[in-house]
């Protein structure tokens, strides 16, 4: 019985060892009849769980990267999705062996090995290639140098300032990290500076020009220590044409249609309520339309909102222009009446000996005087001139101040008196499109050169 526990003890402690220590000619997964003899050398006592240099210094892994495309970028989730060849490089001196020659293995092998544990800390969401096998490379130099390179697809996360959108540059980095080693053990290094990184100068986006990019070694310190951290560092430039295109020349457009109704006749009511009121609806839908791509951020007050509001702005004031033009000519057209009216009283007093006499002041009121064949005497008519004298001058001495306000109100109100109605709608014709120019001109001298 002792010695079946001790038979089964020691399987045990072989297959615990297993994917540690190789023993004999056993290797995880692998067996003599499928490692070619260099490979079997090199396993011989490898412990895939300590780092190479234990116990001496720190590893210094080599990093380059190929941008293989930027698929996408969301303003609205403030990400990017890339696909990427990273390539890592460090020296292993269990893995030396003789002659000048590099032996390629088999992606799965990297099971055997020691590899970095590099991840992306900014991704959102990655998954490595597997079609038709992972996109893995292990290549081992007579040195020990080891070249593990693998394709990968990550979402990062990139924070953007959207206040000059669609003018907008946006400075988005992609980061690598150490996730359990710190620094030291293990030290991370661009293998050739700024040119560790291909591909970005070839590339082409929907959207997007890349401007310029760089590269970056730093530190990433947590609360468990200090961890070592690449950076790249990549500019994005919006192209705008494409929004020119949908979105500022329509705006334009729209705004130049309100004016038509400048130059069509104020009596046409239906024909230039028709423009105002279409020119603000299809305003408003080309701002709704406009934000359906952007993030619902109260924080970005973005350079395509300000120029559509200000669009907005422009035709919702042509629509109240006619109103106004509209309310002074039915104004003008009430008084034509009045003093038509008046005329022809006039003409029937002169017949029937009357004369309307009209207070400047109050001209809907008229005072009618009678001429008979009958003189008035002219004890009265001189009693009625010294009253009259005497009433004046207690209204001259009690009522000075009214009259002063009555006459500031007067000229206040002869401010938004207009003669002709008419003269609106031209006056509109030269101060709307030199406005708008105006606030064109500091708009893009704004967002392009600011």
């Amino acid at each position: 019985m002792t010695v079946q526990l001790n038979e089964l003890l020691f399987i045990c402690l072989t297959i615990t060892q297993g994917g540690c220590m190789f023993p004999n000619n056993h290797w995880g997964e692998w067996n003599d009849s499928q490692l070619q003899p260099t490979i079997q050398r090199l396993m011989k006592g490898y412990n895939r769980y300590l780092r190479p240099n234990f116990n001496e210094g720190p590893v210094e892994i080599g990093m380059s990267l190929d941008i293989a495309s930027i698929d996408a970028i969301s303003e609205i989730n403030m990400d990017y999705t890339a696909t990427i060849f990273l390539r890592q490089r460090w020296r292993d001196s269990r893995l030396v062996f003789p002659g000048n020659e590099s032996v390629s293995v088999d992606g799965r092998l990297v099971s055997l090995l020691w590899i970095p544990d590099t991840f992306i800390p900014d991704s959102k969401r990655s998954f490595l290639h597997d079609v038709t096998v992972d996109n893995r490379l292990i290549r081992i130099f007579s040195n020990g140098t080891v070249l593990y390179a693998l394709r990968i697809t990550a979402t990062i996360a990139c924070n953007m300032d959207l206040t000059k959108y669609p003018m907008d540059k946006q400075v988005c980095t992609l980061q690598l990290e150490s996730w359990g080693y710190n620094i030291q053990d293990v030290v991370f290094y661009w293998t050739r500076g700024n040119d560790s990184v291909k591909g970005l100068d070839t590339l082409r986006l929907a959207q997007y020009s890349v401007e310029s990019y760089y590269t970056s070694v730093s530190e990433a310190v947590y609360e468990t220590g200090h961890y070592p951290k690449l950076v790249l560092h990549f500019s994005l430039r919006r192209n705008v044409l494409f929004f020119i295109l949908e979105t500022y020349v329509p705006s334009i457009l729209l705004v130049v249609l309100s004016w038509v109704s400048f130059w069509i006749s104020q009596s046409s009511v239906p024909a230039r309520t028709c423009i105002g009121v279409t020119t603000v609806l299809t305003m408003t839908t080309l701002m709704m339309g406009a934000r359906t791509s952007l993030p619902n951020a109260n924080c970005f007050i973005k350079a395509i909102d300000v120029y559509l509001g200000i669009c907005f702005t422009f035709i919702f004031g042509a629509l109240l222009e006619y109103a106004c033009a509209h309310f002074y000519t039915m104004q003008h057209k009430t008084m034509e009446d009045l003093h038509r009216e008046l005329l022809r009283e006039f003409a029937e007093s002169n017949g029937n000996g009357l004369v309307p006499i009209v207070n400047s002041s109050q001209p809907n009121q008229s005072v009618e005087v009678g001429t008979t064949a009958e003189e008035p005497t002219e004890e009265p008519a001189n009693s009625d001139i010294k009253n009259h004298a005497t009433s004046t001058e207690k209204a001259q001495s009690k009522g000075c101040g009214l009259s002063s306000v009555k006459d500031a109100s007067r000229r206040a109100a002869a401010v938004f008196i207009v003669e002709n109605p008419h003269n609106i709608d031209r006056h509109a014709r030269t101060a709307f499109p030199t406005a708008f120019l105006f606030v064109n001109i500091l708009y893009w001298l704004y967002y392009l050169f600011l």
